[in-house]
């Protein structure tokens, strides 16, 4: 009996380590899905053969001092090539659907772009976009944002160590990394009306750079235009 009780432990002890993160299996996120519908053409000046698409599918979080938003999926779409020898871009789209901001009785978040991108990687960041958050309720009015398209957020993302670069596929080719932006800065919100102070002590706005967090983790895929 001490046998089979001691043996039966010994199983029990070793399913115990087994579930734990440290030792469970790693389960290989499933590739998305690729729109390439939005890819701008390239300019009628480009440089032939060197112009391609590149769809972005990433998943996002946004963290306002200790409030993590989980943004869900966005997808974003950009051309880029050369013109006259010289690296050039065009953006195409981005598409973000509304995320329920817990704590804020049904409150919402939807990015939206806002009118710069720079998505040329240097050995000091990945690329650089201007966004803004349309924020929705039914007690908001339809103009409620933090930041806006004349006074957009800045997000410049490095590389996130947590995520490092990795070659999915090579036809088509398709990469998968993580980028993190550490010194955004959030305003009050805007065109919120009466409504602006219940919204910026919801959110915890404003929030000065260094006290933010956002970031992403993206697979890519490319298409020759």
């Amino acid at each position: 009996m001490r046998r089979l009780l001691a043996a039966t432990a010994a199983a029990l002890s070793a399913a115990a380590l087994l579930a734990l993160p440290g030792h469970a299996a790693a389960t290989p996120s499933p590739v998305p899905d690729f729109d390439f519908s939005a890819c701008p053409a390239p300019p009628a000046n480009a440089d032939p053969g060197t112009w391609r698409c590149e769809a972005f599918v990433s998943q996002g979080v946004l963290t306002i001092g200790g409030r993590e938003i989980p943004l869900g999926e966005m997808r974003l779409t950009f051309s880029e090539g050369e013109i006259d020898g010289k690296f050039a871009q065009v953006f195409g789209e981005l598409r973000h659907a509304p995320a329920r901001i817990r704590g804020t009785f049904g409150a919402s978040m939807q990015l939206k772009y806002g009118g710069y991108s720079d998505f040329q990687s240097n050995d000091e960041r990945r690329g650089e976009l201007d966004l803004y958050a349309a924020l929705r309720h039914p007690l908001l009015p339809k103009e409620c944002t933090v930041g806006t398209l004349e006074a957009p957020l800045h997000s410049v993302v490095k590389d996130d160590p947590a995520v490092p670069f990795e070659v999915i596929s090579q036809n088509p080719k398709t990469v998968k990394f993580g980028v993190v932006d550490t010194q955004l800065a959030l305003p009050a919100t805007t065109g919120c009306g009466r409504t602006a102070p219940i919204a910026d002590q919801l959110l915890g706005l404003p929030s000065p750079s260094g006290k933010n967090t956002f970031k992403q983790t993206t697979y890519v895929q490319f298409k020759p235009l």
